[in-house]
């Protein structure tokens, strides 16, 4: 697949090493990176198998796969074992996928703050998701369905298209889900993740829901 989940890997090595929850003096070694490249690819031959495919790719979604090597290499300080394993871990990979998304994507952030701000390229989805719609992505789930999902939020292949021309199916997929994940970093959209599934619906609306929230929700993640 495209060069970015290898560099997804190595930028969240480094996160790891420069990260404020991980006590500097333990260190990061490369094993963390060995290891998650390892996980990484466990997770999408599970899911190939799961489904019955020959073939399977690389999602953002296989990145929760890599948990394990994150947390059993890393040495918390008192804030990151206030935070928790889990925690600093999701923490870790969105700062990547915040940072990488850059290299692909207009800045959101960028846009606003200019005094002759262009088009908003991120106006359609973001509108869908305030209309009160609501994408839950399996990362186990197979090929078609992770197809019919993504192109179910409009203006998301435009975006893709546009921003990096000429991809294969596959890889134009890959970068859908990554332009999701992407955003959500930026506070465009919600994001919650529970188990292999991440949900992406409106901010205003999370933000709302969230004072209801009750004690089975705790273990989901939102950022």
């Amino acid at each position: 697949l495209h060069d970015v989940m290898p560099e997804l890997i190595e930028e969240i090595g480094m996160q790891a090493r420069q990260s404020e929850f991980i006590d500097k003096k333990s260190g990061i070694s490369a094993r963390l990176t060995i290891a998650a490249n390892e996980l990484l690819h466990a997770s999408a031959e599970r899911r190939s198998i799961i489904n019955g495919e020959q073939k399977t790719f690389m999602r953002i979604g296989d990145l929760y796969g890599i948990i394990p090597a994150l947390t059993g290499k890393m040495e918390l300080v008192y804030e990151g074992e206030q935070e928790g394993p889990y925690q600093v871990a999701m923490f870790i990979i969105g700062k990547s996928i915040r940072k990488l998304f850059l290299n692909y994507f207009p800045s959101p952030e960028k846009n606003k703050k200019s005094k002759k701000p262009k088009e908003d390229p991120y106006k359609e989805i973001v509108t869908w998701f305030t209309n009160n719609n609501i994408l839950s992505l399996d990362a186990h789930c197979d090929q078609a369905t992770y197809a019919a999902t993504l192109h179910s939020v409009p203006g998301l292949h435009h975006l893709v298209n546009f921003c990096i021309p000429n991809l294969t199916e596959t890889t134009t997929l890959f970068f859908m889900e990554f332009a999701l994940h992407g955003i959500s970093e930026f506070s465009l959209i919600s994001k919650k993740a529970q188990g292999n599934v991440s949900t992406f619906s409106d901010m205003l609306g999370s933000m709302l829901n969230f004072g209801n929230a009750g004690e089975e929700d705790f273990d989901e993640e939102e950022y």
